[in-house]
């Protein structure tokens, strides 16, 4: 049961279990709430009896005790239900981050950052909101209204049964709901993340839209989708108000219902006043929580598509794989590897090479071609679909993404800071390196000429994502933490593509003296960048189209040279 909960609520196992706590805690509160009605009846009975003489203590001590355990289940519901939810909301989210560091590259091509922002934050929050306020308090509800039902058949079933056929009929209008409910979610969860996507765009490319005098058209396309999911909140508020009023009108019968039948039965002898003012009590007190408890079914129902999203991410397949490594060096083997994304282009159809240790090889083509593809299988973000990729004779296929990822330094194309000091935003490469560690490998990568220059040097705060820094000393940065990991494969994605001249030969430089006795994988479309390779691999269309030496490849005349020859022509180029 708890593995069904933990599925249908997207939580933990002890989530789970509170969940259950918090709802028999409910249902005992509701009970306990129904304890006044039991001591009025009997109050009545006596007074209409003439037998309430030397009961005063029992009265008084039935009101303390009422008032004692009303206080008690509902310190016992609050807990229960908000304390254990409000934790379980925190697990959760931490559950959801967790998985995400887990999951291949392949999974993020489904998704966009707004969408899983949205899922960790606003999907939590809708469950949050609904374990603590409606789930417990519907079945709560429903278990408390069970037992106090069959109590009521114990007294007169004629009676039980007009008061509680109309529980039955209310709750299968809402539950005939769910398949509009959940049309309904789809269509606002879609309004909503079109409007948020249209945020963050807009937010990422103010800059291209004020170059383009274009700021204004992109807003009023922005306030369309803000209008529309106003307009989708507003129907759906509506479409479910419809039934669950519909739902609140036919239990709102049980009272006439009761009166009715208790009249005929009291006209005919068959029940006497006390009797009917019990069922008119019982069920005044016990539609209350039910009417409740039909506002939280639909609320309930309404989740499962958050739920969805969450179980999405939860129960996503992960990259698994041997923690112990067997590699003999660190040359690497691509062995006829092909690869297509998820959307069914085929990226590459037969790629064969040898990346050596201690040798520079440089993969250089056309877009498209599959560089950039290569080197992240290299790393294991994706897994190929065919033929095999090993690092010193062992399958990365079958390692732990990250123990195979203490093999390799990487330096992306595009360049991810943290909002921090230029020392901290190094030390990701090695937590617990040292200061003197930290600069020496930033001096290795240059980073000293600006970094000397700023107000409080080395420490720095950079701002979000480098804000404060140009391209060239962010991706200074960048390489600087790929010296301080000093790992045994460097894979270099463009990483010199956004330095001057003066500086790329600096880092170029640096580059020769760290790789010695290293496997170093380089992705350029300069052709200067790759002039010093070992090894030049020329990827077209998905395969290998010529592999060599630099000057092997210049000298066949096929595409290595036809690029080279392309490059040194743009630079005569004048205007």
């Amino acid at each position: 049961m708890i593995e069904k909960i933990q599925h249908a609520t997207a939580s933990s196992p002890e989530g789970a279990k509170g969940l259950v706590k918090g709802v028999l805690a409910c249902a005992f509160q509701n009970m306990a709430f129904m304890l006044p009605t039991c001591l009025l009846y009997f109050l009545v009975k006596d007074l209409l009896n003439g037998t309430t003489s030397g009961k005063a203590v029992f009265y008084l001590l039935g009101c303390i005790v009422c008032f004692g355990l009303i206080l008690l289940t509902t310190w016992f519901q609050y807990n229960g239900t908000y304390f254990t939810t409000y934790k379980e909301s925190g697990i959760r989210r931490l559950a959801l981050a967790e998985r995400l560091r887990k999951l291949p590259l392949s999974f993020f091509g489904k998704r966009d950052l707004a969408d899983l922002t949205s899922t960790i934050m606003s999907d939590c929050e809708v469950l949050e909101k609904t374990c603590s306020h409606f789930i417990p308090g519907l079945f709560g509800s429903l278990i408390s209204t069970v037992i106090i039902a069959l109590s009521l058949f114990a007294f007169d079933w004629r009676m039980a049964l007009a008061a509680l056929w109309v529980i039955p009929v209310s709750i299968a209008i809402v539950l005939g709901s769910y398949r509009v409910q959940d049309r309904i979610q789809v269509r606002t969860m879609a309004v909503k993340m079109d409007c948020a996507d249209g945020i963050q765009e807009y937010i990422e490319t103010l800059r291209d839209l004020k170059a383009s005098n274009a700021e204004q058209g992109y807003l009023s396309g922005l306030s369309k989708k803000i209008r529309a999911v106003e307009k989708q909140s507003v129907a759906a508020e509506l479409e479910t108000a419809l039934f669950v009023s519909s739902a609140s009108m036919v239990l709102k019968l049980g009272i006439s219902s009761v009166v009715l039948t208790g009249s005929v039965l009291l006209v005919n002898g068959s029940i006497d006043v006390l009797t009917l003012f019990l069922f008119l009590m019982a069920a005044s007190r016990m539609y209350d929580p039910m009417q409740g408890a039909l506002q939280n079914l639909a609320a309930v129902i309404a989740m499962r598509t958050n739920v969805g999203r969450m179980n999405e991410i939860l129960e996503y397949p992960v990259q698994t794989g041997s923690e112990t490594m067997t590699n003999q060096g660190c040359d690497i083997v691509f062995d006829h590897v092909g690869f297509a994304y998820n959307s069914g282009e085929t990226v590459l159809k037969d790629v064969s090479f040898t990346a050596k240790q201690g040798e520079v090889t440089a993969l250089v083509g056309p877009s498209g071609g599959g560089k950039t593809t290569v080197s992240r299988l290299a790393a294991r973000f994706w897994d190929n679909q065919k033929g095999c990729i090993t690092v010193g004779g062992m399958d990365i296929s079958k390692i732990d993404p990250e123990k195979l990822m203490s093999l390799y330094s990487i330096v992306f194309q595009d360049v991810t800071l943290f909002d921090n000091t230029i020392l901290e935003n190094i030390r990701l490469g090695r937590k617990g390196a040292t200061d003197e560690e930290v600069l020496a490998a930033a001096k290795l990568a240059n980073c000293e000429e600006f970094a000397e220059k700023l107000p409080d040097k080395w420490n720095t705060n950079i701002g979000e994502n480098g804000c404060a820094l140009s391209g060239g000393e962010r991706q200074r940065i960048s390489i600087a933490r790929a010296f301080l990991k000093d790992a045994p494969i460097i894979l270099l994605d463009e990483a010199t593509a956004s330095l001057d001249v003066e500086n790329e030969t600096a880092i170029q430089e640096a580059l020769s003296r760290l790789i010695r006795n290293k496997t170093v994988l380089i992705i350029a479309h300069r052709m200067r960048t790759v002039a010093g390779a070992d090894k030049v691999v020329v990827l077209k269309d998905g395969i290998v189209a010529e592999q060599g030496r630099p000057d092997e490849l210049y000298a066949r005349n096929g595409l290595y040279a036809h690029m080279v020859d392309l490059q040194s022509a743009s630079q005569n180029w004048t205007i």
